[in-house]
């Protein structure tokens, strides 16, 4: 993990590989963001003038690195464009910040050390820096290079940036250094969602992945309990272990519980963990299979919150609810035309074995209901009808509370993860009426992603305020990497849970 600190030095006597400064589009050419004056003054007043000669912009996602003038102990400096100059003086949406940083902590990788001279004059400003800098300093590379005898000793994949240093910032004000704390632990939590979410099947499987959370529980005082498949069927988690008969690893359902001696208020996260997805019986085409080790990555969000919330000792109970399966084909699977009788007692027609996150979450939120908490958010890559309808960087939001799911959508909004209010028609339900059971997996086609909501609403407890996110787009990023989001596992939704975890503690649950 790159490690953070709030520096003491100023720009022009940081020893450091680069110098970062912020550049924002201006109507004539590049306009230099505030940090970057005594940079500016190194290069004689004239930094604006020569990114303009190098064809910068200011635009977001731009980068222009240029040696760095007499004066700076640093022997680089990269600019990094920040988008069109804010109405205001110094009012850098926070997210442009997140991504600018992001950017060039990922150009810097193979670096020592780096100082950041972005805007910081506000503490929100500094940990907007600071978390998409970490963020963005993120690589996967646990199976590269290693003890690879045939390759050359220097043939590894680039290490990322080892040392961010936050510049203008104040090293001494308490609120300063409690908003660069908060964010490594956020950050930290983050990275080792995405560290799940990219690790082969072959290694992640639920059984491992319990181990994971029951270490990292020990470490920061959290709760851990895993029900394995004995415990599973003597409480007739019928959905969970319909989902993973079909696989030689079988079926956990893992409770991580952080309580406060303060708290007011509880709040439980459900996580759908389907370690990968064959689609079972429902075989998926050939050229869907190849990314569905990340379809456990609502697990891995709900694990990273609670475990954050768990350092940052906010004054709320979280518990965590995963619900992990490996879905695949063999003699033993659901077949299609099974019906399954689920922990709520509710008998499930199974018409498709490739719709199974619904499944398990529904035993989970069952679960999680009898505890009577103040409200329930489950996070899961459910359905593909939600890529379809909102594209691959926004996730939806649906909720039996329309207060409620407003309040998760401005969460979101505030901490920079896209998302979408969607609505469940009750005209839909009708569509998974079945001739032999409660309800069926499946309904109509069309609106598939509010069907699978509506579906998951019928396990949630009587009087709990419950949002289901759908992350099936942004939970996974198979392009280039941009600002802070890496290629492969992202991290989505853990931020907007930090956050609601942080109102509620406050006591503003929505």
């Amino acid at each position: 993990m790159t490690a953070l600190t709030l520096s003491t030095a100023g720009a022009a006597t940081l020893r450091a590989d680069a110098l970062v400064v912020g550049v924002a589009k201006g109507v004539k050419g590049p306009v230099l963001a505030p940090g970057s004056e005594a940079v500016d003054k190194a290069f004689d007043g004239k930094l604006a003038a020569v990114l303009a000669t190098l064809g910068a912009t200011g635009a977001e996602g731009e980068l222009t690195k240029l040696p760095a003038a007499s004066g700076l102990k640093a022997p680089v400096v990269v600019a990094v464009g920040l988008g069109p100059v804010p109405d205001k003086e110094d009012a850098y949406d926070a997210e442009a910040l997140r991504r600018a940083a992001g950017t060039a902590a990922r150009a810097l990788s193979g670096s020592k050390k780096a100082g950041f001279a972005l805007p910081a004059g506000s503490v929100e400003d500094a940990a907007a820096v600071a978390e998409g800098a970490l963020l963005g300093s993120y690589a996967f590379t646990a199976y590269q290079g290693g003890e690879n005898k045939l390759a050359p000793k220097d043939s590894g994949p680039k290490q990322p940036l080892a040392e961010v240093a936050l510049l203008g910032g104040k090293p001494r004000d308490k609120a300063y250094k409690a908003a660069v704390e908060r964010a490594l632990a956020l950050v930290e939590e983050i990275n080792r969602a995405r560290d799940l979410i990219n690790t082969p099947p072959n290694d992640l499987y639920p059984e491992s992945f319990a181990a994971v959370a029951t270490a990292a529980g020990k470490e920061h005082g959290v709760k851990v309990q895993v029900l394995d498949e004995k415990a599973l069927v003597k409480g007739g988690f019928g959905g969970i272990l319909g989902v993973g008969q079909g696989s030689a690893n079988g079926p956990r359902l893992v409770k991580l519980a952080y309580t406060h001696p303060k708290a007011e208020k509880t709040l439980a996260f459900v996580g759908k963990g389907i370690t990968y997805d064959s689609g079972g019986i429902s075989l998926k085409p050939a050229g869907h299979n190849e990314t569905m080790k990340c379809d456990m990555s609502g697990a891995a969000a709900v694990f990273a919150a609670v475990v954050t919330a768990a350092r940052l000792g906010l004054k709320v109970n979280v518990t965590g609810w995963l619900a992990l399966a490996e879905n695949m084909p063999s003699g033993n699977a659901t077949r299609p035309g099974d019906v399954l009788r689920m922990y709520s007692g509710k008998t499930v027609e199974v018409l498709n074995t490739d719709a199974e996150g619904r499944l398990v979450l529904g035993d989970a939120l069952t679960r999680a209901s009898e505890e009577k908490p103040d409200a329930i958010v489950d996070v899961a890559t459910l359905t593909g009808a939600m890529v379809l309808a909102l594209g691959n960087r926004t996730f939806g939001i649906m909720a039996n509370d329309d207060a409620f799911r407003t309040s998760i959508h401005e969460i979101a909004e505030e901490v920079g993860e896209a998302s979408w209010p969607m609505p469940l028609p009750a005209d839909l339900r009708k569509g998974m009426d079945s001739p032999t059971a409660d309800i069926a997996n499946m309904g109509e086609r069309m609106g598939g992603g509010l069907v699978a909501g509506l579906f998951l609403k019928e396990f949630v407890g009587e009087g709990i305020a419950w949002a289901h996110l759908d992350i099936a787009g942004p939970a996974f990023h198979e392009g280039a990497p941009y600002g802070y989001t890496p290629k492969g596992g992202t991290g989505s939704a853990v931020r907007t849970l930090v956050r609601l975890a942080e109102r509620t503690a406050d006591g503003d649950l929505g």
